[in-house]
């Protein structure tokens, strides 16, 4: 499996194009704000002769979400989220003016599919499970590809860190609850693929980030 990442818009944001040997792939999180960013991530998937089978994002906050109209207008696909976050993806226009400090008025393509704790999102030869992960926001999810021993965590967990529980709707309790159910189901080498900053893994949280203690 490949991945190929992108930082992406004024927070820094990770998203990831990942892809097999069948040529089919994946997004997940496309923060892509800036034309040169959206240019980056849909040249990437035409150059390599890729073919987009899943928009997907690990929660709705907009700085995951920026560039989905960008990826519906060349491709089609729409984004697929946890319906505990549908009403966050409705509210980006309040979000960029609540975070950002701009006017976002693009128009969001409807959602193709919401998906559930357990769920499968498959590609290629590849599949991920959705594990939900609420804290961070209510419908925040991980994406576990076992046969990778790999997951994409969103802004549940960061390297050393995790992600802020001040926004509406967040919880700290809840989080350090996701947290615990991922340890408890993710073996120890798994990497960890993160919405901001580096990647990990699970074995590295355990030792070094106090919130995993």
């Amino acid at each position: 499996m490949k991945i190929q990442r992108f930082v992406c818009n004024m927070f820094e944001e990770n998203c990831y194009v990942v892809s097999d040997d069948s040529n089919e792939c994946v997004i997940v999180d496309c923060g892509a704000f800036y034309e040169e960013e959206k240019r980056a991530i849909i040249g990437y998937i035409r150059d390599n002769n890729l073919q987009l089978k899943h928009l997907l994002c690990t929660h709705g906050h907009i700085d995951h979400n920026f560039g989905n109209k960008a990826i519906f207008d060349e491709f089609g696909i729409g984004p697929e989220i946890c319906s505990g976050d549908e009403h966050l993806l409705s509210m980006l226009r309040e979000q960029a003016t609540a975070l950002v400090g701009i006017d976002y008025t693009e128009p969001q393509p409807a959602v193709r599919n919401f998906f559930s704790d357990g769920d499968t999102v498959s590609f290629g030869s590849h599949s991920f499970k959705i594990i939900n992960t609420p804290g961070h926001s209510p419908g925040g999810v991980f994406f576990y590809c076992e046969d990778e021993s790999m997951a994409f965590s969103g802004d549940t967990l960061f390297r050393m860190s995790i992600g802020r529980t001040d926004f509406i709707e967040g919880s700290y309790e809840d989080i350090i609850s996701s947290l615990k159910n991922i340890v408890a189901k993710l073996p120890k080498d798994t990497l960890i693929l993160p919405g901001h900053g580096p990647q990990t893994s699970i074995k590295d949280e355990l030792l070094y980030n106090p919130y995993m203690k």
